[in-house]
């Protein structure tokens, strides 16, 4: 009875506590969950006469949210909420306390890439045959999975979460984890940065040679059901591999296809369209900063404050990031060219879409408009979170998640 849930928490003995698990036991038996409580109980009875009470911290076992530990983790969080801070990794790859109370398992994914050394030429300084002979090398993809046992729910599927940069690692995104609850949120650091390899070699990158490696991480961890969010170039990515995934079902004339697998949905955050759209706004952005001050030194501080991150100090998630960020391939410059394209007119239906930007961001929405273009439906629909820039998740965690 609530009588005796409350008498329980205020004078929490063991024999109180059988009780109400017995009760717990008979409403499970009702709904077919035939479980057996006799052997904790025996344990409970054992115990009872040297142990009569439960200490004053175990009572949070039974109402959690009274526990001290947790009761200031949890005042601490809106502490940082209301600073406009976000929990991340830390100094050292540490978690705060929600997060190091999350389950989390750690991983490794080996993945294969296929590329011309662009040394060899320079090496050899001739025209040989030999010079355009492909190499294979194995390399390894870190993988970072909390909320693993969720990793199956048909109610809450997991989320795939795409850092971007290129080559900005997934620190910075970690405060998923915290704003985003129940789901288990699956993060891996792309080739090139973080924890996973890091080829000195321009060559063994490319944006499909990421998708061949997204894939990997999928069937390694064997994801069936999933949502994708992409942030930055992270949303190019999952662009890239769910026109891949549209084309080749297509081909299959359908026979392969099944609505409930696969990714269900997918999320862009501050994702352009368009490289050469994206830096014609950053430029017309930072022209604007100019005119208003035309400190050169201080420029970039002030577009980072205005339209990357609008929080000082830079918040330690986005720090940590920046300090595991690989140097091969990195930022605009990896990718120059690179413009959206809708699928062929033979792919099967791409999963619906949301476009997630900031207020202030200099992905601005002429960056972003031309995604409704580009997948072969109507369900794509944009979201501007108000008072955000680049970085809405550490801005403004909760109404972001």
């Amino acid at each position: 009875s609530t009588q005796t849930i409350r008498d329980a928490i205020a004078k929490p003995s063991l024999l109180c506590i059988s009780c109400i698990l017995g009760g717990i036991h008979h409403q499970m038996k009702r709904i077919s969950l035939n479980l057996s409580l006799a052997v904790l109980f025996s344990c409970i009875f054992a115990v009872e006469s040297t142990m009569p009470l439960l200490p004053t911290s175990h009572a949070a076992f039974i109402c959690p949210t009274k526990h001290p530990a947790i009761s200031h983790a949890r005042a601490e969080q809106r502490r940082r909420m209301q600073a406009g801070l976000a929990f991340g990794a830390g100094p050292g790859g540490a978690m705060p306390f929600l997060m190091q109370s999350v389950a989390v398992n750690d991983g490794t994914v080996e993945v294969k890439r296929t590329f011309v050394p662009s040394t060899r030429k320079d090496e050899s300084g001739g025209d040989d045959d030999e010079d355009d002979k492909p190499t294979t090398e194995t390399y390894s993809i870190a993988t970072r999975v909390f909320r693993p046992m969720s990793m199956s729910s048909r109610q809450a599927a997991a989320v795939l979460v795409l850092h971007g940069g290129p080559s900005v690692p997934s620190d910075y995104l970690y405060p998923l984890v915290d704003f985003v609850p129940y789901r288990c949120m699956i993060f891996y650091d792309q080739l090139g940065c973080g924890r996973s390899s890091q080829p000195k070699d321009i060559n063994a990158y490319s944006i499909d040679a990421a998708i061949d490696d997204l894939e990997a991480v999928i069937k390694k961890l064997g994801l069936r059901r999933f949502h994708i969010y992409g942030q930055s170039y992270g949303g190019i990515l999952a662009f890239e591999y769910l026109k891949r995934v549209a084309e080749r079902k297509g081909k299959d004339d359908g026979s392969a296809a099944d609505d409930d697998e696969g990714c269900l949905s997918v999320i862009f955050s501050s994702t352009p369209t368009s490289v050469e759209l994206v830096e014609a706004s950053a430029e017309a952005l930072l022209d604007k900063l100019k005119d208003e001050d035309d400190d050169e030194e201080t420029l970039g501080d002030r577009f980072r404050l205005a339209h990357q991150c609008r929080l000082e100090p830079m918040p330690q998630p986005l720090v940590d990031a920046y300090a595991h960020a690989g140097t091969v391939w990195r930022g605009t410059a990896a990718i120059p060219n690179y413009e959206a394209k809708p699928p062929s007119d033979s792919a099967s239906r791409m999963p619906s879409a949301m476009i997630m930007r900031g207020e202030y961001d200099f992905v601005d929405h002429a960056c972003v408009e031309g995604w409704k273009s580009c997948f072969n439906h109507k369900f794509v629909r944009e979201k501007v979170v108000e008072g955000c820039a680049h970085h809405g998740l550490l801005e403004n965690g909760r109404s972001y998640g």
